[in-house]
């Protein structure tokens, strides 16, 4: 029988997550070592408390000068002082040059470095001296104080997800610790006396549980403290309890198929009893059904629940579009999903879904988009070998050499 309920659209549901999440959000936090911070989200902002660089340096290998010195190619000056990085050089005389490395303080007087592929350094018994072989600008090959950040700025707003260039930026200011949110703490179990662990013999009608392992890779992948509290017996007073302790130490609960109406699916009245539920219809291929509420604690609160679909790629897509939003809302950051990179198909898709699809797909040759042969959501393998999803809308065919909007997993996952 048709499920008689209007499907939600994506926009539709995020929306609905975004709202319920949003009470939930973390607020704890903690100092962390700037060494130790890749990944955690930024509980206060990165304020600069020096300029950067904090002084006028050189670019360049060369020697610095005053322009005005060098009326013409070949002059010859006599050469000062040597400065190489990390000294900081006596007031340039006019008339003279300054040997200077790659990174060091400009001197006092001068307004320009030529670097030193422009130049030939003479040897006399006078003293050393370089040939000037080009009319330098004022202010080439250097670069000013602050000209990257300027004292008081502030680097990186709260809310940042700490990448690896994030984590120099902040060191390049002076932050040799930073105060980020707590991980957020998720649960995550299976439910279903079908589910077998690798390296256990399969009995007939039996499978292995590959949902596990991918959700708690995305999970970590996401920066989750993961609590896997492995198979749930269909039961439902087995559910109830996994559900309470579930909710007991965790922010949020994730499980994947068993919440349908269906006699040994227990799951759906086992969140009931422990909490709210509200199961939806969302008009995605794949991944149409979903479930959403949360579990009381005996303390007080509750955590969030999340039901994602049974079938391994409609578990995994559904994560990337509804879990991911989910989890940055609870850290404080944008739930957006990312924009779409406008790409060329190397594929033809004649006969489109009346939902909105996410086709696995992978770049290929020129930057053309390849499409996985076969779409079935429980072909796991077309996660392994696509690189992306192509946002196909509803109905919506595509012809090899149209224009197809990509989203890279890259950015999905774990961002």
């Amino acid at each position: 029988m048709a499920d008689p309920r209007p499907l939600l659209s994506l926009d539709e549901a995020l929306a609905l997550l975004r709202e319920g999440a949003a009470p939930h959000a973390l607020s704890q936090s903690e100092e962390l070592s700037t060494f130790d911070a890749l990944g955690r989200v930024l509980a206060q902002d990165v304020v600069s408390t020096l300029d950067v660089p904090p002084e006028d340096n050189t670019s360049m290998d060369g020697y610095a000068m005053r322009a005005a010195d060098v009326a013409a190619a070949g002059t010859l000056l006599p050469v000062s002082q040597r400065i190489p990085a990390g000294v900081v050089g006596a007031v340039l005389q006019p008339g003279t040059a300054a040997r200077i490395f790659t990174g060091a303080q400009v001197p006092a007087g001068a307004d320009a470095v030529v670097m030193q592929e422009q130049c030939e350094a003479v040897t006399a018994e006078a003293g050393s001296s370089v040939r000037v072989n080009v009319v330098p600008n004022p202010g080439q090959w250097i670069r000013r104080r602050g000209e990257d950040v300027l004292h008081g700025a502030t680097v990186l707003d709260r809310g940042t997800r700490l990448s690896p260039q994030a984590l120099g930026l902040a060191a390049g200011v002076g932050a040799a610790t930073l105060q980020v949110l707590r991980r957020p703490r998720v649960a995550v179990f299976s439910t279903g006396d079908e589910l077998v662990m690798p390296g256990h013999p399969l009995k007939p009608g039996a499978i292995y549980n590959s949902n596990r392992f991918t959700l708690r890779g995305l999970l970590q992948a996401a920066g989750c403290e993961v609590t896997d509290l492995g198979i749930v017996p269909d039961r439902l007073d087995a559910t109830r309890e996994v559900l309470r302790r579930a909710a007991a130490g965790n922010h949020l609960i994730i499980t994947s198929g068993g919440v349908s109406a269906g006699e040994e699916d227990h799951l759906r009245p086992a969140v009931l009893a422990e909490g709210t539920l509200q199961n939806w219809q969302i008009a995605i291929k794949p991944g149409k059904p979903l479930a959403f509420g949360s579990v009381r604690r005996s303390e007080g609160g509750a955590a969030l629940f999340i039901g994602l679909p049974g079938n391994p790629v409609s578990s995994f897509v559904t994560f990337l579009l509804a879990v991911g939003p989910v989890l940055r809302v609870l850290q404080g950051m944008p739930a957006a999903l990312p924009a779409p990179l406008p790409l060329v198909a190397d594929f033809d898709w004649p006969r489109p879904d009346k939902r909105r699809e996410f086709l696995r797909v992978r770049l290929g040759a020129e930057g053309r988009v390849e499409l996985f042969p076969n779409q079935s959501s429980g072909v796991l393998t077309s996660a392994v070998w696509a690189d992306g999803l192509v946002d196909n809308p509803s109905g919506q065919i595509i012809r090899r050499g149209d224009v197809v909007r990509y989203l890279p997993m890259t950015s999905l996952i774990g961002n």
